[in-house]
């Protein structure tokens, strides 16, 4: 279906981003048993627990637009799980990797939500939709703080998993 109105295209988007929600929220809590770090398991607990709060803002969305939610299938979102699944499957021998792995691939989907959160914030703003805009932006800036807690436990979990390349060495 050919998209003509800026109404039309924040839908897709709209549908486009609860798909994704759906689909990082599965995978997630895939992961969660396979996280061998307390951090990495904190993280996941914690984004499993916003992310099921994110998909109740978008429904408050789609009823504030009175219409029904609806998923429009992410491409985008399927890559990023697939790829997680292939990279936690190629690593899930050596938790120390494992974890690393993990975290690499929440936050890669970190970026696509804040990107996607911010067109549609100002789709949102454009059409002067005032209480979309504040359910979004609570989304937003949970995935901004989520990115930045992911970003700032790299570090530690890079050196564990070279302690464990120089340990199997």
């Amino acid at each position: 279906m050919a998209i003509k109105t800026l109404q039309e295209k924040f839908m897709h988007g709209l549908g486009d981003i609860y798909d994704a929600e759906h689909r990082f929220l599965e995978a997630q809590q895939k992961m969660l048993p396979n996280a061998d770090s307390n951090e990495v398991q904190m993280n996941l607990e914690t984004h499993i627990a916003e992310t099921e709060q994110q998909i109740v803002n978008l429904t408050q969305v789609y009823e504030i637009l009175g219409q029904k939610a609806q998923r429009v299938s992410c491409d985008a979102a399927a890559g990023l799980v697939k790829e997680g699944d292939k990279l936690l499957s190629e690593t899930k021998d050596v938790p120390a990797l494992a974890d690393l792995a993990i975290n690499g691939s929440c936050s890669k989907v970190e970026h696509y939500e804040i990107a996607a959160y911010r067109g549609l914030i100002a789709g949102a703003d454009a059409m002067g939709q005032t209480d979309i805009v504040r359910l979004l932006t609570e989304n937003l800036q949970q995935e901004e703080k989520t990115a930045q807690k992911l970003e700032m436990g790299m570090p530690t979990l890079l050196q564990q998993a070279m302690k464990t390349a120089t340990a199997s060495a």
